[in-house]
């Protein structure tokens, strides 16, 4: 049955009752193109939520990176050099909490002249590409609200001088969108409610997008992943990939040391024996308080969502199904009257993976700690905490003109 004979859709249904047959045809291609299995998950979204038993997870510490930092730099800049390494960046949100109604990517974040977020990131990038004398592959991950203009705005900015054969665009996956009952929810006369598919699913989107057989041919043998927001962010780092290579781990996390014990950052340690990542809000206040003898906290160290993936165990596991967690959100969507309805608290369910599983699927995970007022100054307010104001005072720390 196809999903539009379904009694239950009302809102698809309702709209095809006031579309024209030529609006239906377009919505029928639609609706054909969706895997609608993934609406099952609402109904064991409790169990995908459960958790195993978690362990701390030792880290490689900055003092025995200083002191190993020739042996790291040597491997990790051997592996750039041969084209072993490519670079992900998770760009498919809109700046809309900083009141800007385009990319993320695309806000100035210097004082005294213009400095894109996006523009910072390609600098950190050009640091190790110039140490290395060779280029990283960089794929960028756009959302279907944002891909035009993000490669409009690469364009107009000749990349920022990276070379433009070095990146590719590709577009995150979508799921629907749809109501507590599993019914799914109208965008428009002709498009159901969809929504990304979590930032778990930035490989599977580049596979999709036929990305695999570009890798495969550059001969790319470890992806870093990066997200947009945090304008520190260290690139395709060397001595990060030569400490995850070093120690013969299939992946590694950047990870800094937690400011508090309530400090809202997921840790990373390990679950059942196998890597993961504990959120801030699953940590019981005996775990989040805990301490080592040296006073240290046990859970003490907080991912900054770099990681580091070998890209063959990347391609072992995509075939497998990712945990799927289902989110309650707001969701805009047309009404059984063709009304757009905006609301104001959550109305529904939207359908993610998340890189914290990606991460479990892994044998091992090397934590890397990095120093915070160095790598770690993320954008998600204008003021406050996290914001673009003391990731200024940080940039400027670094020596970074703004």
């Amino acid at each position: 049955m196809k999903i539009w004979e379904e009694e239950k859709q009302v809102y698809i249904r309702a709209a095809m009752e006031q579309n024209s047959a030529e609006e239906n045809e377009q919505l029928k291609k639609e609706l054909d193109a969706i895997d609608w299995s993934v609406l099952d998950h609402i109904y064991r979204k409790e169990t995908v939520n459960e958790r195993g038993a978690f362990a701390p997870l030792a880290a490689v510490e900055q003092a025995e990176i200083a002191s190993r930092r020739d042996e790291f730099m040597e491997l990790g800049l051997d592996a750039v050099r041969a084209g072993e390494v490519g670079a992900v960046l998770l760009a498919g949100g809109q700046g809309t909490r900083l009141g800007l109604d385009r990319p993320k990517g695309t806000l100035n974040i210097g004082t005294d002249r213009t400095l894109y977020l996006f523009e910072q990131l390609i600098c950190n990038l050009k640091e190790v590409t110039d140490a290395a004398g060779a280029y990283v592959p960089l794929y960028i991950m756009t959302s279907h609200i944002n891909d035009q203009d993000t490669r409009a705005f690469f364009a107009e900015h000749a990349y920022f001088g990276y070379p433009e054969s070095f990146v590719k665009f590709f577009t995150q996956e979508l799921e629907p969108a749809c109501d507590y009952e599993g019914r799914v929810y109208m965008e428009s006369a002709t498009k159901p409610a969809m929504s990304p598919n979590g930032n778990g699913g930035w490989f599977g989107s580049m596979v999709k997008a036929g990305l695999l057989s570009d890798i495969r041919k550059k001969g790319i043998r470890w992806i870093n992943v990066f997200a947009v927001d945090n304008c520190l962010q260290r690139i395709a780092d060397p001595l990060f990939v030569g400490a995850t290579i070093a120690y013969g781990c299939q992946s590694g996390a950047k990870v800094v040391k937690k400011a508090a014990p309530d400090e809202k950052i997921g840790v990373l340690c390990t679950e059942d024996g196998k890597p993961s990542i504990a959120e801030y809000y699953e940590m019981t206040e005996e775990m989040a308080t805990a301490r080592k003898e040296n006073g240290d906290l046990l859970y003490g160290y907080g991912v900054i969502l770099n990681y580091l993936f070998s890209e063959e165990k990347l391609e072992e596991i995509a075939d497998a199904r990712m945990p799927v967690h289902v989110v309650e959100k707001k969701i805009p969507h047309l009404n059984l009257d063709g009304e757009l309805v905006k609301p104001e608290k959550p109305n529904g369910y939207k359908f993610e993976t998340l890189v914290l599983d990606m991460v479990h699927m892994m044998d091992d995970c090397l934590p890397y700690e990095v120093e915070r007022g160095r790598e770690f100054a993320p954008i998600k307010n204008l003021h406050g905490v996290d914001s673009l104001d003391t990731a200024r005072e940080l940039m400027k720390g670094c020596g970074i003109v703004l």
